[in-house]
């Protein structure tokens, strides 16, 4: 007599579990344990392996919407946090497919391996799409990510520790973000099949001071690759000692956190730093950190901006970009004082992306520029930031392009 085989559903071995108890089941990869973060999604077609090592991440947990994550491997190239030892970035995962074999001749490693190695717990096998969409109408959920390969969870803790964590709001992470020492920068950007190359110190033309707030490296490579000698200096660095580098001109980093709490000590290094009258630029967090010195607000966002395909707006030119973001908090473009105005804009929702200070050498952008990952339509602004230090010190404008 033949039988039937008895009904069986796996275990899971990985749970989100969100602040108002919902918990999503799938499998698990990567580090095993648990933390407490925002959950995020990230519509970026590719560059997983930069938007998982991006400072400004630190604290949540990226849903990709794109279904096949991994494919390519990992490898020590496509890395942005300045101190990977630290595994400053993301602190979990959402995939919807397993991770495949990686099938690129850049590939040094499977992302498994990768993410296991940076301490990063992953999740997947689960509906990607619904989750996108739930973030969407209610908002970056807080969460507390599991990962156990036996499926032995806690559940009642795992929903006392979602519900009870504070959030990004109020929270510095910027300290924890930054390299916390000051170094030199000569990493130049990538060339296909060569390689980073180098910037040697006859080649320098110019000097910026970067305040490191959780700092990417592609930032730093665009300096250097203009010719900037680029000094890193910690977070926590004061207008003194950022003045005494005798810069050209000034740099403030993009980081995780809210930006009112890291502005608790950097806003009036800032303020010092704009009556220097130096040229200076901030993006991301340095560009809300920037708005907040100069007396605007800054707002937590519904579900923030994270993705390489967002279209600004840049009224200087009145060009359209697709840039990559990634952030949730934003500059109340309602709150810029007189003497500030808005150059750019998301065209997705009308939030403020960009300001300048008028008469003063000084602006910045909320989106990423240095497109690591996304595309390079505003690699420009690098260059219209050079060009502030060659106009202060009586040089010829580079092209903008």
């Amino acid at each position: 007599m033949t039988g039937t085989a008895p009904w069986t559903t796996e275990k899971p071995t990985a749970l989100l579990v969100l602040a108002d108890g919902t918990v999503i089941e799938g499998k698990g990869i990567g580090a095993t344990g648990k933390v407490q973060a925002e959950v995020v999604f990230n519509t970026a077609l590719t560059g997983y392996e930069e938007i998982m090592t991006d400072p400004s991440y630190l604290g949540q947990i990226v849903t990709f919407t794109f279904p096949h994550i991994g494919n390519i491997g990992a490898n020590d190239e496509d890395i942005e946090d300045l101190t990977p030892a630290a595994r400053h970035g993301a602190v979990g995962v959402i995939f919807k497919a397993d991770i495949t074999d990686p099938s690129s001749y850049r590939a040094a490693k499977h992302l498994d391996a990768w993410l296991k190695a940076r301490g990063i717990i992953g999740l997947y096998g689960i509906d990607t799409r619904a989750l996108t969409a739930w973030i969407r109408e209610n908002g970056a959920p807080n969460a507390v990510i599991a990962h156990d390969p036996n499926g032995v969870f806690k559940l009642d803790e795992l929903k006392a520790e979602a519900k009870a964590w504070s959030g990004l709001e109020g929270l510095d992470l910027a300290k924890v973000a930054s390299s916390g020492q000051s170094s030199r920068w000569s990493e130049k950007p990538w060339v296909w099949n060569e390689g980073y190359g180098t910037l040697g110190e006859t080649e320098t033309t110019h000097h910026v001071v970067a305040l490191d707030f959780g700092v990417k490296r592609n930032i730093l490579r665009l300096f250097a690759g203009l010719g900037c000698k680029v000094t890193v200096m910690p977070a926590t660095a004061s207008a003194e000692e950022v003045l005494a580098q005798k810069p050209d001109g000034i740099f403030l980093s993009n980081g995780p956190g809210d930006p009112a709490a890291t502005g608790e000590y950097a806003v009036p290094v800032i303020k010092d730093l704009i009556k220097s009258d130096i040229p200076l630029f901030g993006i991301c967090l340095g560009h809300q950190m920037l708005g907040l010195a100069l007396g605007a607000r800054t707002e937590k966002m519904h579900q923030g901006h994270h993705g390489a395909n967002h279209p600004v707006k840049d009224h200087t030119t009145g060009k359209v970009e697709i840039v990559s973001m990634n952030h949730g908090f934003a500059v109340d473009s309602k709150s810029l004082p007189e003497g500030v105005e808005e150059t750019h804009v998301s065209l997705f929702d009308g939030t403020n992306c960009g300001l300048r200070v008028t008469g003063k050498p000084v602006f910045s952008v909320q989106h990423h520029p240095e497109a690591s990952p996304g595309p390079q339509d505003s690699h420009y602004l690098f260059r219209r930031f050079i060009n502030l230090v060659r106009e202060k010190k009586g040089e010829p404008a580079l092209a903008e392009r």
